[in-house]
């Protein structure tokens, strides 16, 4: 998988997978208004994973960085999620520096399995089995949120609580196809161990991207 087709300075063009106006779902962030930006290319490979379609960059057209953030700011948001894929395949400060510009806060939900570029407001740090964190991203990181599929990742968990810096919050998402079975086990664990929170895919239960 190729991880840059930039013709110019780098970031000043992505592989747009999708762009929408909508709530944030998920963790520390859930019930937010929110302008969504989807960038193609993740070479992680979670089996779970419910937007394979963004896997392959090529896959998806170059857009003009300009563009986007003309959409953005149309849109009246005040606040941008940044979202995959693996968008940290891509240098993202080009598109940082302009929402900034425009005072529009920036989020980005990433594995950390790539370097850490752009200036965020909010860093969820999701990480990965295939691909573990790589560089500073999690002292930085202000939300941990760890997929639990099973009793083993509870343990994953744990490893990269005591990696994250003492203000991040900290939630166990559990694997949507996973949920009767796993939810159980997430409750007992945050009963026991009430620093984590449990965080739900609120926007599937509302039927909202």
């Amino acid at each position: 998988m190729k991880k840059k087709r930039e013709t110019e300075l780098p970031g000043r063009s992505l592989p747009l997978v999708e762009e929408f106006f909508s709530l944030q779902g998920e963790g520390y962030q859930t019930g937010k208004a929110a302008y969504f930006i989807r960038i193609g290319g993740c070479d992680v490979g979670c089996s779970w994973c419910d937007s394979r379609y963004s896997w392959n960059p090529d896959l998806h057209p170059m857009v003009d960085t300009d563009k986007i953030i003309e959409n953005i700011t149309k849109s009246g948001t005040d606040s941008v999620v940044v979202t995959g894929g693996e968008p940290l395949m891509w240098d993202l400060g080009y598109l940082c520096e302009q929402l900034k510009q425009n005072r529009i806060n920036t989020f980005i939900e990433t594995s950390g399995a790539y370097k850490l570029t752009g200036i965020w407001d909010w860093i969820c740090l999701s990480p990965k089995k295939n691909m573990p964190p790589v560089g500073n991203i999690c002292g930085a990181a202000n939300e941990l949120k760890v997929i639990i599929q099973t009793k083993d990742d509870f343990i994953w968990a744990e490893k990269y609580r005591e990696l994250v810096n003492k203000e991040c919050k900290l939630f166990l998402q559990p694997e949507w196809s996973k949920f009767k079975n796993i939810i159980p086990e997430i409750v007992e664990y945050v009963k026991k161990n009430p620093l984590w929170r449990v965080s739900l895919q609120s926007h599937k239960y509302m039927h909202i991207p």
